[in-house]
């Protein structure tokens, strides 16, 4: 039998341990769910969206439970906890009260007839999700797939498998049978294989490039649609008529919001020179006043990273780029203390060539990088491999709406603010940052046969 141990990171120490799942209970896994697949899919849509509506009123319910598991297993602060909880049940909200409209009969026209497009469940959807928000990477995919009506398995990041058998305890009594939601406990090996069995209608994954790009070639040789939703550097732009308090304020919680490990938080910040020093200046004092500490007390401002692995690639990238030219003008150490902490980071004189302009730094460390104009600000922002998110401040809205709609190439920006996903507005991104999209109504048809029925008029 195969053990993982977890580990709290805010002291280092082993949290739980788990066992594993077998080859041959995965089988019996899949099985189950194939053979409940056929009733649940003829369960009346309305039922279906009964029970997503009770995940998300259970999960409020036991809110402190499930924020307190998601804090000592990757170490986010307690209220960042509560307000994911949150989160998830406004999805399951906004779900069940829109899937009927969202999956309704679309009836078209046909020569010599009628046509109607019609929306069905194909089967089992694999989700693959990330440490980083453990209630809300899982409820993102398969709220929208458990109304459709596919089975869902979640293979979540081994680091926080406490809080997804929390979210089956959930889902379970909430309606879901048993064997429609099920947490696999699985090594990479076995998930790759659960990829090629053809029950497996869909995958869909969330995590950085290099993980997505393995899985969607290993889907693709299974001829399996997938939905990515990957890493990205984000830029904020601050342009010349930027309100300054505004963009500082929000941008120190773009950074540092859930520890600074969200793919679509904000990582470079894009100054105009005539501003720069004005917002730089605010920045760094209001970066430094970041108070790290137990993720639990409601007195930190910021707690550890998720694991030491990462906490320690994140320091190798901040080194690399001080070596290539940057400047670390606070933070840039790792604090000597227990747990994975890091201190909030800013970084200046940011090139192209260096980590902390290429790549995605996935910790709370912001990158200032200075251009000469608002047009060479839009220039910079999209000279990346990424485009999932992405911000403008500026006073003229008008204007900076026209720049996010036909200049920004990403799939999300914010203006003059900050918001990490809303339930009704889709989320996901382009280039690397992956493709498909969640929330909405758009991850409702992302897993569906999408059918054409042709009625010929009888004369």
């Amino acid at each position: 039998m195969t053990l993982t141990t977890t580990i709290n990171p805010t002291t280092g120490e082993d949290f739980a341990t788990y066992d594993n799942h077998s080859d041959d209970e995965l089988a019996q896994i899949v099985d189950a769910a194939d053979d409940a697949f056929d009733e649940w899919r003829k369960r009346p849509l309305k039922e279906r969206a009964g029970i997503v509506a009770k995940i998300g009123e259970l999960m409020l319910e036991r809110a402190d439970e499930l924020a307190k598991m998601m804090t000592d297993e990757m170490g986010k602060l307690i209220s960042a906890g509560h307000q994911e909880v949150a989160l998830c049940a406004a999805i399951c909200a906004w779900t069940a009260d829109n899937c009927e409209h969202e999956l309704a009969d679309d009836d078209r026209q046909l020569e010599g007839g009628r046509a109607i497009v019609s929306y069905q469940p194909i089967g089992i959807i694999l989700g693959i999700q990330p440490f980083n928000f453990p209630a809300y990477q899982a409820v993102r995919y398969s709220i929208p797939q458990l109304v459709v009506g596919n089975p869902v398995l979640l293979k979540h990041a081994s680091s926080v498998w406490g809080s997804a058998l929390m979210l089956e305890e959930i889902y379970h009594a909430a309606g879901v049978p048993r064997d429609i939601f099920r947490v696999i406990k699985s090594s990479n090996d076995q998930t790759t294989g659960l990829i090629a069995d053809p029950r497996v209608r869909g995958v869909t994954l969330t995590g950085s490039g290099k993980v997505g790009s393995i899985i969607a070639a290993e889907a693709g040789k299974h001829l399996k649609k997938t939905v990515m939703e990957l890493g990205s550097n984000d830029a904020y732009l601050v342009l010349s008529d930027a309100d300054i308090a505004t963009a500082v304020k929000t941008c120190v919680q773009a950074r540092l919001y859930n520890n600074g490990e969200t793919c679509v938080a904000a990582k470079r910040f894009v100054i105009v020179d005539s501003v720069y020093d004005e917002f730089r200046d605010a920045f760094v004092e209001a970066m430094g006043a970041i108070e790290i500490g137990d993720p639990n007390e409601a007195s930190s401002d910021l707690g550890p990273m998720a694991r030491e692995d990462l906490r320690d690639d994140l320091h190798q990238q901040v080194t690399a780029s001080i070596a290539a030219g940057a400047t670390a003008t606070i933070g840039g150490k790792v604090p000597d203390r227990d747990g994975w902490f890091y201190p909030a980071t800013v970084l200046e004189d940011v090139k192209p060539g260096m980590p902390a302009y290429d790549d995605e730094l996935f910790g709370p460390v912001a990158s200032l990088i200075r251009v000469a104009s608002d047009e060479e600000a839009m220039e910079v922002a999209n000279d990346s491999r990424f485009g999932l998110g992405g911000g403008i401040f500026s006073k003229n809205v008008e204007r900076a709406v026209e720049l996010a709609i036909h200049e920004f190439d990403t799939g999300m920006i914010n203006i003059n603010g900050y918001h990490l996903a809303i339930p009704n507005l889709p989320f996901g991104g382009v280039k690397d940052s992956g493709y498909g999209r969640e929330h909405g109504g758009f991850g409702i048809k992302e897993f569906v046969n999408v059918k054409s029925v042709m009625i010929t008029e009888q004369r």
